[in-house]
């Protein structure tokens, strides 16, 4: 990848388009952060061009986004829905703190501020936290596939183990889906998308039992042909097809007395875009040496394909396929009495899942490629978690206490088939690993405000933590020494059990009736780990440590100018010791990577986000966050494959720079129809994709314009939404490889401009 590749504009032109481009918003329009929570709104103020307050539960209390001493993002389900963004990934965009590592379903990370566990192992967990309507999730995998009728989703950035669990040591993304209520209704949704794209969503929603038993049942079908094609079989792929739904009772025996029973299932299939070769050339770090490929261009033009920048072709022997089914059932009890409430939540989920993949991206045996991996893998995990939690009623000392309880078992299994062309003809052979980790946490867990004034606050919490961790595995081979990507025999087991802490100390203070600051230190935990994947040696029977964190955050929220604008800043510094990562390994020549305590890694910067209300129809909106996310000292461990001289370099995944712009503009066409313009923009800056640092990993930063507008009938209940993702038709790619003589390359669902037609009858 050459430098003019990498972009034709600097960093500073693009701002300033974005800038130019939020001036002139005054025909197009996006949800605003804070003010996109549409669906958890009350009046902030009596004046009609006010912006309007939301409510969250970051504290597992109802409070407004203003007055809470944590840096939320906040994002509704009407924006999700509006903007065609039906999983977590596709939603990083919009929420400059989070970013992502694609790779296939069980194998995602995701990262805030730059922090972030990116691994195969079922013998760790992620850093950050997704919960489910209140319940924890094992691995980010079972959140990637589908969003089904979301209420809201708050992002709270930085560790918030205090309240929300072990796995939470750089965020929390909490999903909250939508609630029955008593009044009649639903609604019928067709979406379909330029590539031959298609949505369709239904849901109704009432009152079963009078004053009793309210009922709301929400179903999706979507599907996506792809747009890459695998030219050895014909197939589009880097595509997707989901099935799925939610039902929820909602029991209100008594006033004091809520019970929500909540059921999902949702079944994906997927076919990935496997190795799209961009490059037939490798770059050494830290010399910069460039090593041009002697085979790789004639394998790749035997097959058909030119290695570009713009290349949307692969030849793999077959499609990479993910298939997985995802449910769960959850039951919440809320008891209110004397100003107390009760709060207990039952969660159960399960996800079994089968992938099978191309694990060399070539199509054939033949002297330049002599090897062949093909892999199949299984995974069946479970999980059953029980929290109790007591909020107190509002006083000189208010408080959130609890208790809770998380156990996950999970069996997979891994086989690779590796297919060596000699002098004498072809060679078969395979490895089988049957892995199974169980995991148990019990926890105690409590935060507090301590009001010392109407004004002047403390806080002070803390979690309690027990991890039990342990392993078996099994892997035969048929062969008594290393083959590509296959080691020979092994059978190992282990466990572990650590006793530790997460805290919360801080300060916040309410400068004026419009400006409220907090001060806060917050000691992250993320509990132990084992290196449990296919290739583990004896080596991965050792543990490792905890991960944990020492982060300062100073915030600053005010509402402004009689309340038209809505400003927050926070400044955070967070120190990570033991920090988990992979580093990339070799067996028999073929890249595979291990799990390693690699160090004390750190991350700081600023964060921004403001909405301003100029008129009582035209919104402006913008998020900002500057993180500075670096190796401070790595761990180099013993036959590393790659230079460990890292030290100050960025973290993978990490961009310096985001943006989200966004504007709302509703024009009132008559008295029962109406129009809502809609427009966003979005802005990320170049970012290193492997901790090895490679300078062909480089991912150079892009900029993405999107527009929709609205045609609303409030008398007959129609809405028809046409929108344009990637408006701008900039190509662009945020993922890359380095492997096999070459760079390879993801590719996004808008790395083109593409359309969209939805049409929603409202009943």
């Amino acid at each position: 990848m050459t430098s003019e590749q990498s972009g034709k504009h600097s960093r500073n032109a693009r701002v300033r388009r974005a800038a130019i481009l939020s001036l002139m918003s005054g025909t197009i329009t996006a949800y605003a952060n804070p003010a996109w929570a549409q669906a958890s709104v009350t009046n902030a103020a009596n004046s009609a061009n006010a912006v309007e307050e939301i409510v969250v539960t970051a504290r597992r209390r109802a409070e407004t986004l203003q007055d809470v001493p944590v840096a939320v993002s906040v994002v509704s389900g009407d924006f999700i829905k509006a903007q065609n963004l039906n999983n977590v990934p596709e939603l990083i965009s919009f929420v400059p703190a989070i970013t992502l590592r694609p790779s296939g379903t069980k194998d995602t990370g995701l990262l805030i501020r730059g922090l972030g566990t990116i691994t195969t192992s079922p013998g760790a967990e992620p850093t950050v936290s997704m919960v489910l309507d209140g319940v924890v999730l094992a691995r980010p995998g079972q959140m990637v596939a589908d969003l089904i009728d979301v209420e809201r989703i708050e992002v709270l950035r930085g560790p918030q183990g205090t309240l929300f669990g072990k796995n939470a040591s750089a965020g929390v993304i909490n999903v909250m889906t939508k609630s029955p209520t008593q009044e009649p209704g639903g609604y019928a949704e067709a979406s379909g998308y330029s590539g031959g794209e298609y949505r369709l969503t239904g849901v109704a929603n009432g009152e079963l039992v009078p004053g009793f038993l309210s009922a709301r049942i929400a179903l999706v079908s979507a599907d996506y042909s792809g747009n890459v094609t695998n030219i050895t079989t014909g197939s589009r792929v880097n595509g997707y097809n989901r099935n799925g739904g939610r039902a929820k009772l909602l029991f209100t025996p008594t006033p004091d007395l809520d019970i929500l029973i909540s059921g999902d299932y949702l079944k994906s299939e997927a076919k990935s875009a496997g190795v799209i070769y961009i490059g037939t050339a490798t770059a050494a770090y830290p010399t910069g040496i460039i090593t041009q490929s002697a085979t790789l261009p004639l394998i790749l033009q035997a097959q058909g394909i030119t290695a570009s920048f713009r290349n949307l072709q692969t030849a793999a022997d077959l499609d990479n396929q993910f298939s997985d089914e995802f449910s769960g059932v959850s039951a919440q009890f809320d008891y209110r009495f004397n100003d107390f409430k009760l709060t207990s939540i039952t969660g159960s989920r399960s996800w079994s899942g089968t992938q099978k993949v191309d694990g060399d991206g070539f199509s054939e045996l033949s002297a330049r490629t002599p090897s062949q991996i093909v892999d199949l893998g299984t995974v069946d995990s479970s999980q059953f978690t029980q929290e109790v939690r007591l909020a107190s009623p509002k006083g000189v000392v208010d408080y959130v206490i609890g208790l809770y309880y998380f156990h996950s078992m999970n069996n997979e299994t891994y086989r690779r088939d590796v297919s060596i062309l000699g002098a004498n003809g072809t060679t078969s052979n395979f490895g089988f690993n049957r892995y199974r980790t169980t995991s148990n946490n019990y926890s105690i867990f409590g935060e507090a405000n301590i009001n010392f004034t109407d004004k002047f606050h403390g806080i002070v919490g803390g979690r309690l933590v027990r991890d039990e961790l342990k392993f078996d595995a099994n892997r035969t081979s048929t062969s008594a020494t290393p083959i590509p990507g296959v080691q020979p025999a092994f059978v190992g087991q282990g466990s572990t059990e650590v006793d530790d802490f997460a805290a919360r100390l801080g300060l916040a203070f309410e400068v004026s009736n419009t400006v409220n600051s907090y001060l806060t230190y917050s000691r992250g935990y993320k509990g132990p780990a084992f290196n449990v994947f296919f290739n583990m040696i004896a080596r991965d029977t050792i543990p490792l440590e905890p991960e944990t964190s020492d982060n300062f955050e100073f915030g600053l929220k005010s509402t402004l100018f009689d309340r038209r604008l809505d400003l927050n800043i926070a400044l955070f510094n967070d120190e990570v010791s033991n920090y988990q990562a992979n580093q990339p390994d070799v067996v028999a020549g073929v890249i595979v990577t291990r799990l390693i305590n690699a160090g004390d890694v750190s991350t700081r910067g600023i964060e921004i986000d403001l909405v301003a209300r100029l008129t009582r129809n035209f919104t402006l909106a913008a998020d900002y966050a500057y993180v500075d996310a670096r190796i401070e000292t790595f761990r180099c461990p013993v036959g590393a494959a790659v230079s460990c001289n890292v030290d100050g370099q960025p973290l993978p995944f990490a961009p310096k720079n985001k943006l989200a712009l966004r504007a709302s503009y509703k024009i009132d066409l008559s008295s029962r129809l109406k129009m809502t313009l809609n427009g966003n923009y979005t802005y990320q800056s170049r970012q290193q994709n492997s901790i090895s640092q490679t300078p062909f990993t480089i991912a150079p930063s892009y900029d993405l314009l999107g527009a929709s507008v609205t045609i609303s009938d409030a008398t007959s209940g129609w809405d028809v939404t046409l929108l344009v993702k990637n408006a701008g038709d900039k190509f662009y790619r945020s993922t890359y490889s380095q492997g096999n003589g070459g760079i390879f390359s993801g590719i996004a669902r808008d790395f083109e401009r593409y359309f969209g037609l939805t049409v929603r009858k409202n009943f």
